[in-house]
This record gives structure tokens, sequence and C-alpha cells, in this order.
């Protein structure tokens, strides 16, 4: 399966946020992508007030997603605020497009490294995986990747591989922090890990208060080895999954057939 990571940096404005999905996807098409896949916070970066421009799944940005997608023939998807409980939002990943319509609320909030998100956002609680070409494809969503129980639920659900969308926090040892999660995560699930960074805004030289991205997006293999890797610039990342590769893997390494749960319960 041929897929493509959209490196971008989004602003506070949805609707041009909306535009750069449409020239993107129309890029990842060209390019036969069957799935193109942008960051957290597509909609609307993170330092921009969310309840003001959160929007239900039925709501013109999330439509005018599945227009781009209609359009262009491929499923995108893309990370957006939906009205959320007590007033908050829902960190939301939209998947639509040709035979796919999905969304998953991210479940692990990010409560680290000095932000709050919790503060702001409601968590989810519940994962999703969706269909492409028969494939199934596991989705996440930035700090989740510190839990590798969603990526084995993935695994669990028939996943041969995750989608995760981010908008990673700048700060000393994050890029290292990065690769190796989404390395980790793709071994103990032996599953494909696609990961998507908002790239580097390039302002100031220094984290702020709200993450923004770092760039580094990258795919790891099902045995945990780095196969593609971008810089913190924009740029789009086009690559092949060898879906039958996660079953090879499986067979040599099984960590998910080897699980003892009833020990840790």
């Amino acid at each position: 399966m041929r897929i493509a990571l959209s490196q971008l940096t989004t602003g506070p404005d949805p609707g041009k946020n909306l535009l750069l999905v449409e020239e993107w996807t129309r890029r990842a098409a060209d390019a036969g992508a069957r799935v193109v896949v942008f960051p957290e916070a597509s909609m609307a970066c993170f330092g921009t007030p969310l309840a003001p421009l959160a929007e239900p799944l039925d709501g013109p940005w999330a439509d005018g997603v599945r227009r781009i997608a209609r359009d262009a023939g491929t499923v995108v998807v893309a990370g957006m605020f939906t009205p959320g409980a007590g007033g908050r939002v829902a960190n939301t990943l939209l998947a639509t497009g040709p035979g796919v319509e999905a969304s998953y609320d991210k479940i692990h909030l990010y409560d680290a490294f000095g932000f709050r998100e919790s503060d702001t956002v409601a968590a989810g609680s519940a994962p999703a995986v969706i269909d492409v070409d028969g494939v199934r494809l596991g989705l996440a969503t930035c700090y989740d990747v510190r839990f590798p129980e969603l990526f084995r639920a993935h695994a669990d659900a028939g996943a041969v591989a995750t989608l995760l969308a981010a908008s990673w926090g700048a700060g000393p040892g994050k890029p290292e922090q990065w690769e190796l999660l989404v390395r980790a995560r793709a071994l103990d699930a032996t599953v494909w890990l696609a990961a998507v960074d908002q790239a580097d805004p390039g302002a100031g030289g220094g984290p702020g208060s709200a993450p923004t991205g770092i760039g580094h997006s990258l795919v790891a293999g099902p045995d945990g080895t780095v196969r593609h890797a971008l810089g913190a610039e924009p740029e789009l990342l086009v690559a092949d999954l060898d879906t039958d590769e996660v079953a090879a893997v499986r067979q040599r390494t099984s960590v998910l057939a080897n699980r003892r749960p009833e020990v840790w319960r």
C-alpha cells in the first residue's frame, strides 16, 4: 500500500489550513498514494483558542476534507477539533475517502512538559481502525505514542499499520524521543508505523507553551527499523508499505503471541 505523510505547518485559520490540505492531497494523489495523512491540529494549530473553532464531524471543515478526498480519489486522515464535554473539545482524527468514514478521539492527553492539554481537551475512550483496499490501519495521535497498549490493540484488531498524527513539542531530547518511541511502538506491536509531525515552524529558536512541531516524520517497519525519514522543513513523504512483511516479522518475533496479560491483571 502506498501512503503519503504531509509534513506541513498549519496556522490558526481553519479556512487557510483547508486549502493546504487540498494542495497536499492533490500532490499525494498525483504520486499514487491511496492514503494521505496530515498532522494533529491540521484544522488549527495549538496556541489558538480551540473551543470557538471546534466543529462537529458533519460541519463545514470536515465536509471540506470529504470533498477533497472525494475529488482526489484517496483517503485523507487529518487532525481537527470537535465539540467535547464540559465546554472542552475533542482532539479528533477524521479519516474519510473512498469506502472510508471514521474518526478517532485522542485517548491520551498531553499533560506533560509544562503543557496541560486536558484543560481544553476531553479524552477519547476507544481505539479506532479503518480498512483501505482490504488493509486494516490503526489511528493514533501524538502523545498516544508513549502508550504501547493502544498499538497492540490495533494489532489485535487486525491492523498491519498504525497512522500516527502529531504536533510534537520541541525541547531538549524531544527529537530523539520521537524517533525512539515511533520505532518502539512499531517493534512491540509488530506493525508498520507511519508517523507524521507538523513541520518545524522555525519561529524563535525555542519551544513555546504550546506544542507546534519539529518535523522528522518517519516510517518504521514492523521490525522497528526506520525505512523513511524527513528533516524539519515542510515536505511530502511517499512510502510503500509491504503488508506481507508484517506476517513474516510476527512469525520470527512472536511478541504478540507470547504476551501473558493475565500476569499483570
